[in-house]
């Protein structure tokens, strides 16, 4: 397979600007380093948030984003494990694998890890290089190979979540914010056997998801706080299912969103926050004593994790085409100002 000398990315030079497209030298390959041939690219908050949220990037701009793609293994660096060819999925983060929170089975939170498009150059480009530890290879099946891109972080995240809370059969689900991640959240919890109650203030996405695993749908659009934990919890009462020990997963990456999942706590409950806002909101610590209950977040997924939630997708089991688009990667900037004006209908998937 012939090796480029050169690769074309759009950079984010400062925030608030549109990304520049660049031509730059194919770096040298380190040890264990895949250079990736990128298939495609999901658009991801987290890339609005670096742009546009005031959130910074630990690599200092001129920085391509991007951090949820596939693609093919086009050069090795020396001692990699992956070979040309190999057709591949790129974890979102990357653990070290080898420091005390790794080793401890705490490698969500590893100090050294890498995540593309924030620690280094990202997906949005022709090419990228990556360190090759736990990248995971893929037969894309009957898939083509730029759809499975979201598997690095639309589909894995909300997957590890559910495995943290042990989501099984007959347990209460309620997933708040249906968009990006939040529409595969329904669908693994559902393949879990789970009761899942979908909640957003989208009509049409509530609407679409009865199709694809959500018991049932609430509106809260318009609603405070206490107005939409009690329809919430009717809806859940409608059910006919426990008023106790619910699972609850703040998908919407809203101060809102993150209220309503602590307000619906429950006796044994659990509430996981996985979508992201640097607002803050009060609560009262007190009910995870008085309710016996647990909260967490999540961040990414751990590379172990990658292949049982890939297999959902690849046995159909949970659903991808119907919630991404495809675009060119020309077209970025013009996808960007439709992500960040709320205007796309599915995840944007970019393909070079």
């Amino acid at each position: 397979m012939a090796v480029p000398s050169t690769l074309q990315a759009w950079q984010m030079t400062s925030p608030e600007r549109p990304l520049e497209l660049r031509e730059l030298p194919i770096p040298a390959l380190g040890p264990g380093e895949l250079l990736i041939e990128v298939a495609g690219c999901g658009l991801c908050h987290t890339d609005l948030s670096f742009l546009y949220g005031g959130v910074r990037t630990k690599k200092e701009p001129p920085l391509t984003l991007g951090h949820e793609f596939s693609g093919t293994v086009v050069a090795t660096g020396a001692g990699a494990t992956l070979t040309v060819g190999q057709t591949v999925l790129v974890p979102a983060v990357l653990p070290c694998g080898e420091c005390e929170l790794c080793e401890t089975g705490h490698g969500r939170a590893c100090r050294e890890q890498i995540m593309p498009g924030n620690d280094l150059d990202g997906g949005f480009a022709t090419h990228a290089v990556v360190p090759g530890r736990f990248v995971c290879p893929v037969d894309p099946g009957s898939f083509e190979l730029w759809e499975l891109g979201v598997v690095a972080d639309a589909v894995s995240t909300p997957y590890q979540a559910m495995e943290r809370a042990e989501v099984a059969a007959s347990d209460v689900v309620i997933v708040l914010g249906v968009g990006g991640i939040g529409t595969y959240a329904v669908q693994i919890a559902a393949a879990r056997g789970a009761h899942v109650v979908a909640v957003d203030i989208d009509a049409g996405k509530l609407e679409r998801l009865r199709s694809f695993g959500a018991e049932t749908c609430v509106d809260v659009n318009g609603l405070d706080t206490r107005a939409a934990k009690d329809a919430v919890r009717q809806a859940v009462v409608g059910l006919g299912v426990s008023r106790h020990a619910w699972k609850v997963f703040e998908m919407s990456g809203t101060s809102a969103g993150q209220a309503l999942a602590y307000e619906l706590l429950t006796f044994g409950g659990i509430v996981g926050f996985i979508g992201f806002t640097p607002e803050k909101i009060p609560v009262r610590l007190g009910n995870l004593m008085a309710f016996d209950a647990m909260v967490f977040g999540n961040w990414g997924c751990l590379p172990e994790h990658y292949p049982p939630a890939l297999s959902l997708v690849l046995s159909g089991a949970v659903q991808i085409r119907p919630f991404i688009e495809r675009f060119p990667l020309s077209d970025i900037n013009e996808v960007l100002e439709r992500a960040r004006h709320h205007q796309l209908s599915a995840r944007a998937v970019l393909v070079p």
